[in-house]
Parts: structure tokens; sequence; C-alpha cells
């Protein structure tokens, strides 16, 4: 490259690369184009990046976090600053090329979501859009920032977002950078008034601890709460026996009872709905349980261990092979019988009425979980909900049927959506009972989670995260009558 004197007498030079930020702004690149999962691609960019040579562009733990808070914190208030940088830009923002926008992203975070001088934010950013745009690109977004530096998050909010008395979700939206239809879907399903759903959109705004689970028969809780405790900070679960939570930063990877599979990484709530429908009382035999949309595997581990506990066999079934290879990884070693077979859960590989207990963990929008994919909430659309209508009514008719008289079927969603919930249940219920061939009833499933609060007026359960600490995960309990 040259180095000859510009006009004017200025040397050129290099921009300075910044390996935290080329790592955060290749991190975004990947969510946008690809439509991946930022706590899936982060991961892997952050253990090669630690593996190399810190003059090589490697990273210790502390720049690993701060690409993290980066990544995350850009995806997680995107759409809000979006429409802060529509302010400072003089196009509509479609027109601004999505790498330019990702590297503008990523100024404003740093400028109204850290701690991050604001020099230093708009130096940094400046000289990121430098290596990864070229020198004209970073003078637009240089010029972006410095409009951006006018005012503090409180005081753009002030400037974009209408008052509360006069429209309470787009106020709500952009408060808490949550899509519009999201704001008023939560707050549909949640009640209350404006302190309520605030508390749960704050929630869904941070960072969720890691929980680990203990699966039963192969690890203790105690074994791998001292093993979690030799390597950094470690909590007991608040509400499942099989629980610990790592502190921030915690390395599940590096415990042996994790590595060898007999514990895994899996949030409270899903460890309480599988605890729930395997405590569940059933009219006679206990001997076949089902998870009837087993992938990636979580769930049916745990339920694998507790069956295999009482003697009980599990088979998993899971539509796509790829992902059944990943349940049969997450039994291995389980101590009793178990069986996967990769298979539609709307055209069974079973019998009807073949299973004392039958799990079936529902494809949905994953609302309930927008605190681990901040991305989702930008990516969903409520027409999404339409698509995935069909299939979920379908599964539950196929779970009941799969259940013998007497069985218990579990219905889980990890979206507090109410038609992706109590609508789904109700439907089904409504027609089998039009139909009169198969019947059920709903259970109470409050009483199977002992010591966990405000569970609502059932029977069904639909856990959140700023009351439980959990993924907001639904479930209804239904015993098969007929």
């Amino acid at each position: 490259m040259s180095t000859q004197p510009r006009r004017g007498g200025n040397r050129y030079r290099r921009p300075r690369k910044d390996p935290v930020r080329i790592l955060a702004f290749e991190a975004l690149r990947a969510v946008d184009e690809r439509d991946a999962y930022a706590n899936l691609v982060l991961p892997p960019l952050l253990r090669r990046a630690r593996e190399k040579d810190p003059a090589q562009g490697g990273l210790d733990a502390r720049d690993a976090a701060l690409a993290t808070e980066l990544v995350y914190g850009t995806l997680r208030r995107q759409g809000t600053y979006d429409a802060i940088i529509a302010e400072c830009v003089d196009r509509p923002l479609r027109e601004v090329d999505p790498p330019v926008l990702d590297v503008l992203s990523l100024g404003a975070h740093q400028l109204l979501g850290t701690r991050i001088p604001q020099h230093a934010a708009v130096s940094a950013t400046v000289e990121l859009a430098r290596v990864v745009l070229g020198d004209g690109r970073a003078k637009f977004v240089n010029a972006v920032l410095r409009r951006l530096t006018a005012h503090d998050l409180d005081g753009w909010l002030e400037r974009i977002a209408p008052p509360y008395d006069e429209d309470p979700e787009e106020h709500l939206a952009l408060r808490y950078a949550h899509p519009r239809w999201v704001v008023s879907a939560l707050w549909d399903a949640l009640g209350g008034g404006r302190e309520e759903i605030t508390a749960l959109l704050e929630a869904d705004n941070e960072r969720p601890e890691v929980t680990l689970v203990a699966r039963p028969g192969r690890a203790t809780t105690e074994e791998l709460y001292s093993a979690a405790r030799a390597t950094g900070e470690a909590v007991p679960g608040r509400w499942s026996p099989h629980a610990v939570r790592l502190a921030e930063g915690g390395e599940p990877g590096a415990l042996e009872a994790v590595a060898e599979g007999r514990a895994g990484v899996q949030d409270e709530g899903s460890q309480l709905v599988a605890l729930a429908l395997a405590e569940a009382p059933v009219d006679g035999a206990d001997a076949r349980w089902l998870d009837a949309c087993a992938g990636p595997g979580g769930k049916a581990a745990l339920l694998g261990a507790l069956a295999a506990e009482r003697g009980a066999a599990l088979l998993a079934s899971e539509k796509q092979p790829h992902r059944a290879r990943l349940v049969e990884r997450a039994l291995r070693g389980n101590p009793g019988p178990w069986a996967v077979v990769a298979a539609d859960g709307t055209r069974p590989a079973w019998r009807p009425g073949s299973f004392d207990r039958v799990l079936v963990d529902v494809p949905c929008t994953g609302l309930g979980a927008l605190r681990r994919r901040p991305e989702a909430r930008w990516r969903r659309r409520p027409e999404d909900l339409a698509g995935f209508a069909p299939l979920q009514r379908a599964l539950l008719r196929q779970a009941l049927e799969a259940a013998r008289v007497g069985g218990v079927v579990a219905y889980v969603t990890c979206s507090p959506h109410l038609a992706e919930t109590r609508a789904v249940v109700d439907d089904v219920l409504r027609e089998l009972a039009k139909e009169g061939a198969t019947a059920a009833e709903r259970l109470d499933a409050r009483p199977l989670l002992p010591g966990v609060p405000d569970l609502g007026a059932g029977p069904d359960i639909q856990l959140w995260p700023h009351l439980h600490g959990t993924d907001a995960m639904y479930l209804a309990l239904l015993r098969r009558t007929a």
C-alpha cells in the first residue's frame, strides 16, 4: 500500500486492527447474512481467538467478555438503535449497506449502552470501519457517530419514543427494544399493568445465567456444584433439585461431568417441565415414556435418566436426522433402556396407545427465550404464528393418540404467546370432544412443582424470566380418558 503523502502533507496511516471489534463485527455479519444465532456463532469465534497468541490477535478473558457484550448488546437493542441511527443519516435506513449498518450499530451500542468513553467509542468504531469497510465509508461512519453523540440513550428515547400515555406499546417497544407486536403479545399473555410488563421486558434484556443439570443416576448435584465451585463461582438452582447455576463467564465444558455427558447445560424452565411430567400421576403401568419432539436432546436426557430410576424405557423421536444424532449423543451412557428414531411426530412410527408418559415440546416462535437469542425478536414476524399453528395442533393430537388411556401428555412450548399455548390446547380438546373417539382432561400442573411461586390460576403453568429467572416455558398436562 502506498505511503506517499496526501494533499496537505498528511501521511497515510494504516488503520489499527482491533481484534475485539473485528470479531464482534464478524459475528454480526454471520447473524445477518446466514440467519445464524449469536449463541451458536460466537463461542467458536471466541475459542479460536483465545487460542491465538496475543501478538497475533488473540484475546484474553477480558477481551472475550467485551466482544460478547458488544455482540449481544448490539443485537438485543437492534431495533432501538436502528430508530436512533435513522435520525442521524441522510437517507432511508434500507439504503445503508448492511455491513455499514452493523458497524454503526456497534458504535451506537458503545456510545449508548456501555461505559466506554465517548471519544474512545467513536475512535475505535471509525478504525473498525477503515479496516472492514475502507476509508471512504469510514468517513460516513464518523459523521453519523458524531451526530449520535448529541444525546445519551435516555435523551434519544425522549426524541423517538411517543409518551406512554399516548401509545404505551410503541413507548415500551422503543424503550425496551422489542418489536411492537411482541410487546403486545407478551402483555396479553402476562396480564397486569405497566409495572408487570416493564419487569418482563427488562428481564428479556438481561443476559441469562448458565444453568447446568445433573442427570440423575449419572451425576449428582453435589458433584456438579463442587466441581463448578472449584473453577469459579456457582450457586444451587432456584427450583430444580438437579440444577446448578454458574457465574457469568463460567465454562461448562471445563467440567468433567459435562464433558462426559453426565451433566449438561439446560435452563431450569426446561428442567421443570420435564420434572412435572415425570411426577404427574398415571393410572396403572409406568413403563414406557415417549419424547415426541426430542431434538436436540436436553429434555430427553433428563427424562431418560428419570425413567431409568423407575425401570422405565424412553423412546425419543426427532424428525431431522442430524438432530436425532444429537439426541443419541445426549442419551449415550444413560443407565436405562432407551432408543432414538428419526420420525415425524405427526406421522407416528409407533402404535397408538403405547405410552404411559408423553412429552411433546413443539416447534414455536421461541419468544420465551429472547434472553438467549436476542436476534430472534427482530427475526420473527406475526405471520410466523400461522405457520406453526397447524403443526402444533397436529403434534398434540398425535401425542394424545400415542398415550394409553390413563396416561399423561405434557404439551410444552418455549413461548408464552397465547396462540401457541392455551389456544392450541383448547382447540385440540374441543376438536376431540366433537369427534368422540379420543378424549383427554387437563391436570393441574402447579402441585407438581412444589416451592415454585407465582404459577398463576392454573391448571396450566407459565414460567417467566422476571418471576422465575427461567425461559418463558409453558406447560399443559393432559390425561387421556378415552
